[in-house]
Formats: C-alpha cells, structure tokens, sequence
C-alpha cells in the first residue's frame, strides 16, 4: 500500500481514512473497537473524528466517538500506530462553538483527554468561523503546535477564498498553515472541482473528501423508492440522488466494477483517490464486509476510459 503525505508536512497516511462518526452511534464500544482493530489488520493508519461525533445520536452529549478511541487507544497501545486527526468548532452546546482562541484552548484539552493522547496528530477547524478574525483562530492554532499539543492543522467546509486567505494569513506571520482540507467531494457532488481543487493542486494542500460514497448511494444500496427504507437516511438519500443522473452512475459504477471484478464502493472510492489533489478519502463501515469493499479500493487501479466514463456518467 502506497503511503500519502499531509500537505507539506511530513505526516504520512494512508490511502484511506477511517471516518469516527459511526463510533458510539450505529458501532457500540466494542463494536468499534472490532472495527479499529481490523482497519490496522488490513493496513491502513489513518483514522478521523471530531468533537461534536456524535451528538446527534438521542441520549449523546458529543465526545463519544473520541471516549471510544482514546479507550481503545489505551486498551491497544497502538497510539504510535495510527495517525489521529480529529475536529473542533462545531456546536457543542453551552456556547461552546467556533473558532475563538480561548475556545480553541478549551476543545484541545477536552479532546486530548477523551482521546487518551498528549498530541493530536491532524487538528481540523471543522467549518469556517466567519465571525472570527482568521488571524485569531490562526495564531491560537500556531501556538498549540509550538507547545506539543498539534502537529499538523486542517480545515473543513471552507470556501476557496476563505481557504487562500487563510493561507495569506499565515503566510505573513509566519504560522503554520492548513496542509489539508475536508470537503464534500464524490461521484455525485464535484462542485469542489471548481475552485477549491485548483488551489489546493497550486498549494500543495491534501483532501481528504468527506462523504466519499455519497451516504452509501455510491455503494449501489439504493436503486429504486422501496430502497428508502434500508437506513434511517434512506428516505433523503433516494429524494437527492435517484434520478436519471444517479441513475447514469450506478450503471457506470457496475460496468467498471464488473470489468474489475470488484464493487461500485471500491470503483467510487478508486475515482476518488485517483482526483488531483485526493489524499485519502473518509470512508466508515459497520461491518467486516463492508470494510472489505472499502479497503479494496486502494489496490485498484482505473483506466483513463473507466475514469472518463465515470466523469462523463456524473457530469
């Protein structure tokens, strides 16, 4: 397996990130830690999360998924093993939101107390604070890296001149930069390629594209209405994408697949990591098989054709 490396940095990962959301949501504990277990089995390193996984969930506060790996981490002693990024910014509840250095302080000492650690290796500003000057999220950023605390930072759901003028930030002071940028990026939703993608090729900022199977449309789960019902996201995932685009998709995703003698999850994903600029897409899965399909991904390799017959197909 090919190792990638984190913008300019030298933090290397691979090909495929695990996303931490399904930690202490649809994975239990020990679940979860099955699942952690079997992602370093097959050789991957990298792992992603963030603070606010998953409040959603009915009787969750936010914090479970990092409990759940620092309690593995401990359990393990595979810290040195893995690449741990997680995210802050999101709310929390109790005001507790942003990208204001104070608030930076606080989130950095309850993740890395959740997660078992004394540094996070990728810290990710998880959206853009707009109400906050970036040279203060910046320089608060800068100086947990200096104390140990971060090595690298990262933002996600940044807009592209949000992103460049972040960038220009650093730049004229002297702190360290975002080196990696998560967005929403797959088959089914390319608007990253319009302005985002050349800027993060022209400044050597890694992706690591969230939702990289479209909520599990790409899998080919979802064919027609009756399908709606097969995940509590079903209902929305079939209103957004099953028409005649989505549709155009799947086809190109099972041609190629059979052509490989693989899956549409691995085609989707392979389309991904072959993009300019893609580092290691975010992928989760709740059981071994699907993990499986997922991690055969970074063994295939996509024709020019199968590439242009996929772009074509989601135009």
């Amino acid at each position: 397996m090919q190792m990638r490396t984190i913008g300019q940095t030298a933090l290397r990962v691979s090909p495929l990130c695990f996303g931490g959301n399904v930690f202490g949501w649809t994975l239990d504990e020990a679940a979860s830690f099955s699942m952690l277990d079997a992602w370093l089995d097959r050789g991957f390193n990298f792992i992603d999360t963030a603070d606010v996984y998953s409040r959603w969930a009915p009787g969750n506060q936010g914090g479970e998924s990092e409990t759940i790996i620092g309690k593995w981490l401990a359990a393990t002693g595979k810290r040195h093993d893995i690449v741990l990024a997680t995210k802050l910014g999101m709310d929390m509840g109790d005001g507790r939101k942003g990208l204001r250095a104070a608030y930076i302080e606080r989130a950095v000492e309850d993740s890395l107390r959740r997660l078992q650690t004394d540094v996070i290796d990728l810290y990710q500003s998880h959206k853009d604070d707009e109400d906050t000057p970036l040279d203060e999220t910046l320089e608060a950023h800068a100086r947990l890296i200096a104390a140990g605390k971060v090595r690298v930072i990262g933002a996600s759901n940044y807009s592209a001149a949000r992103l460049a003028e972040s960038l220009a930030v650093s730049a004229d002071f002297g702190w360290p930069r975002y080196e990696c940028l998560q967005p929403h990026y797959n088959l089914m939703e390319r608007g990253f390629e319009q302005e985002l993608a050349p800027l993060c090729v022209q400044e050597t900022i890694s992706v690591i594209p969230y939702y990289s199977l479209a909520s599990g449309f790409l899998s080919g789960k979802y064919r027609s209405a009756a399908d709606a019902g097969k995940s509590v996201r079903g209902p929305k995932i079939v209103e957004t994408y099953l028409n005649d685009r989505g549709r155009r998709v799947l086809d190109a995703l099972d041609a190629v697949a059979g052509a490989h003698g693989s899956t549409a999850t691995a085609v989707a994903l392979a389309w991904l990591m072959a993009k300019p600029a893609v580092t290691a897409p975010i992928v989760s899965a709740t059981s071994i098989e699907q993990l499986d399909s997922v991690a055969a991904a970074a063994t295939l390799s996509l024709s020019a054709a199968q590439m242009k017959a996929l772009d074509d197909a989601s135009a």
